[in-house]
């Protein structure tokens, strides 16, 4: 009996023990929401992709992605809003906004996942660089340019029908708004660098619009064009290996230091230069003598060089070859004639 007693005051100090535990603070259970939270995840993240992520994922981008800026790029975009509103306004006879969003680096997969369908996607290349870049239109801005360049009436938001793919006249009208948005592209560019953006293709699908590998840095202007009451989004998506030809030029800070002048400096370095004295000398003649005959040499020792009167004689500043020419007498003075410019060994 006494064991049986012993037995049971041990289970309850168990259980008392394990009730204890479990009730108190330091050992709370999270559940999978939280669990969620914390890794950076959540049910919205199909939905929305591109969205900044909390927790460790945002911790692990972080690490994970990197991209350098490059101011000028910005001036590039800056001047690319400017151009775009003047040939719009051309092009549609109406009054047409353009204005620049944000400019935000990625990779081309987060990219293509934010995309919202449905978009039209053009590839197009820029033929000084050999590589490509993508610009995608939303819906909204497709029909909202039909419906100004076919006449709708003002007032009216442009009616959009689900279901059915673009027709021959939209693609058309599209195609010669995008031609004229890359020539726009190209002037901007004109200051940093001389670059042709070339209409390359139409994509529906943006499984075929793949221009680079899918965790490749890209960046990604977001345009807004609004026309009264109308109006659409455009991404101007560019990978940065496109733009690694011009790289340099897109580091610098201001459009000044790409050219590197300074005038002031110019003329003052010109002026002290012809005021710079410069030691020159005559060679007469170069030739190779033994080292045992030169410890033979002594006092009055005979060294002939052997130069004919025809002989060149090269005119050299430090180890740099300048002039060549010939030696003559004038009055009590030695004087060379200079012939031209010396030749320089390869």
């Amino acid at each position: 009996m006494a064991e049986e007693t012993n037995i049971k005051e041990t289970d309850s100090i168990i259980e008392d023990n394990n009730t204890v535990n479990s009730d108190s603070p330091d050992s709370k259970i999270l559940n999978q929401e939280e669990i969620d939270s914390l890794l950076g995840y959540s049910n919205n993240d199909d939905i929305d992709y591109a969205s900044d992520k909390t927790g460790f994922r945002a911790i692990l981008n972080s690490s994970m992605v990197s991209y350098e800026r490059l101011p000028m790029l910005e001036i590039v975009f800056d001047r690319l809003i400017r151009l775009m509103a003047t040939s719009l306004r051309n092009y549609t006879q109406d009054n047409v906004e353009v204005s620049l969003d944000s400019i935000e680096s990625m990779r081309f997969g987060e990219y293509i996942d934010s995309l919202t369908l449905p978009t039209l996607l053009n590839v197009f290349k820029a033929e000084e660089w050999d590589n490509y870049g993508l610009m995608s239109l939303d819906s909204s801005l497709i029909y909202s340019m039909v419906d100004v360049l076919l006449g709708g009436r003002r007032g009216t938001a442009a009616m959009r029908i689900e279901g059915r793919p673009y027709t021959t006249i939209e693609l058309n009208i599209v195609k010669e708004m995008i031609q004229l948005i890359l020539s726009d592209l190209s002037t901007a560019f004109d200051p940093i660098t001389s670059v042709s953006f070339a209409f390359d293709r139409l994509e529906t699908n943006p499984r075929f619009a793949t221009i680079s590998r899918l965790s490749n840095a890209v960046i990604v202007a977001h345009l807004r064009i609004d026309m009264e009451d109308r109006g659409g989004k455009i991404d101007l998506m560019i990978p940065y290996a496109t733009l690694e030809p011009v790289r340099e030029l897109l580091l610098q800070m201001f459009m000044g230091e790409r050219f590197g002048r300074d005038t002031i400096w110019e003329n003052h370095l010109m002026s002290q230069l012809w005021e710079t004295d410069v030691e020159i000398k005559a060679v007469l003649k170069e030739t190779n003598i033994k080292l045992g005959e030169i410890s033979t040499w002594e006092k009055g020792s005979f060294l002939p060089l052997d130069i004919p009167p025809t002989e060149q004689i090269s005119i050299v500043c430090g180890d740099v070859p300048l002039l060549k020419g010939s030696m003559g007498r004038k009055d009590s003075h030695i004087v060379i004639r200079v012939d031209g410019k010396a030749e320089k060994d390869v």
